[in-house]
């Protein structure tokens, strides 16, 4: 046993001085380790030549020296390594985060060569109990804020975010803060809606959280399907639908009065002229407390198909009849009261009355003068006729001025 401790020692010191002799070891960069777990430090070129002695370095604290088949080990390291004499690696278990740093390894060679290499080593806690913390109280879109907090355990060396498996990145309405593991978005819109995502990373381990984000909104853009114009007798559905987050509930009125109908349909088994009219559904969200209304008027006709005239084609139709009717009757309240009417009248009567007597009068006076010539015993009376004036002459030298 005293020899072994001699030889650790003297090993020790030549490590001390030898490992400025040279640096011909090469190692990868560097290690990557996790509490609790094992690794393997090894040079990836080791000398064909025999190696006298063998001795690995925490910084300049000795791990183990191997030389004449014997293995010198430091108390500290009791248990916790092994070393293979052919690879010359190191295996190093029951890792801890103080084991994080810089190892070396120095050899002695038969043909007298003293060579030297050193790596890292990174031992990291694993990332665990990573979880999102986001805003308890309902989204509002325009209105609320949403703050998203995460945490986790373990050696965080990075962070990231993800938003509906996209990557997040700060804009106008979204903030990070400066570690990176919180985000504030203000106000909140529609489109911030979605599964997010943050990831909590280092090179041995990973963790993620997710959590969903609801932005209320709505409801809008309402809109009714339906027939515009039925026939008599049918059956009509009208199907109302908004947009809104969570889904709106619906309530429709006929012609401004409530119908008790508060689903999304609304339905006439048989239709008569009573249901003509206008349907209003008002859609509203119950988180939002907002609303939204959307008319349909309705036309029910006679059957025959087509299209029939619509409720305004009709109310046209009424209005300008009302219109011709009313000037109708005001033309002739003027003529009235102008006096034109009478005296039109007036004036053909008169007209009328003297084309008759300038017609039939000759005629009946010429019979009314051979009447008397018959009961005069007379002979015949001769006529004359000159324009309007008729002249007869009698036997005793009466004369009759006959005038119209």
């Amino acid at each position: 046993m005293m020899v072994s401790y001699r030889l650790y020692w003297t090993l020790w010191m030549f490590s001390c001085f030898g490992q400025y002799l040279g640096q011909d070891l090469q190692f990868p960069e560097s290690a990557n380790g996790v509490v609790g777990g094992s690794v393997v430090l090894a040079p990836d070129n080791p000398p064909s030549t025999s190696i006298l002695i063998a001795q690995w370095f925490f910084a300049t604290t000795p791990i183990i020296a191997v030389g004449s088949g014997v293995a010198t080990v430091n108390p500290a390291y009791e248990g916790r390594i092994s070393f293979d004499s052919n690879t010359l690696a190191l295996t190093l278990q029951n890792l801890r985060l103080s084991d994080s740093g810089i190892y070396r390894l120095t050899l002695q060679t038969s043909a007298g060569e003293t060579l030297a290499g050193e790596t890292s080593l990174q031992v990291f806690e694993n990332v665990s109990n990573v979880r999102l913390i986001g805003p308890e109280e309902p989204l509002i879109e325009g209105e609320s804020s949403a703050n998203i907090t995460s945490e986790g355990t373990g050696t965080i060396t990075s962070v990231q975010w993800m938003k509906d498996n996209s990557p997040l990145s700060p804009s106008n309405s979204i903030i990070f803060s400066p570690d990176n593991r919180s985000v504030s978005i203000s106000p909140v819109q529609r489109s911030d809606s979605g599964e997010y995502q943050c990831t909590y990373t280092n090179p041995v381990s990973s963790g993620t959280a997710k959590l969903d984000l609801i932005i209320n909104y709505g409801p809008e853009d309402v809109f009714i399907k339906g027939q515009d114009v039925v026939d008599l007798g049918v059956r009509v559905s009208l199907s109302c639908s908004a947009n809104s987050e969570p889904s709106a509930s619906f309530r429709w009125k006929f012609n401004e009065t409530d119908t008790n109908v508060t689903t999304d349909t609304f339905t006439i088994d048989e239709t008569d002229f009573t249901h003509s009219g206008d349907y209003d559904c008002t859609a509203w969200n119950s988180v939002t407390n907002r609303n939204a209304s959307q008319r349909h008027a309705l036309l029910v006709k006679v059957g025959g198909g087509g299209g029939g005239l619509t409720t305004g084609a009709i109310v046209g139709i009424v209005i300008g009849v009302l219109v011709a009717f009313s000037g109708i009757c005001g033309l002739i309240v003027y003529l009235i009261k102008t006096k034109k009417i009478p005296m039109l009248n007036k004036e053909q009567k008169g007209q009328g009355s003297g084309a008759a007597q300038s017609t039939q009068e000759p005629d009946s006076h010429y019979e009314e003068m051979t009447d008397i010539q018959k009961t005069r015993g007379d002979g015949p009376v001769p006529l004359k006729r000159s324009e309007s004036t008729i002249y007869v002459n009698f036997r005793d030298n009466e004369y009759e001025n006959v005038k119209h």
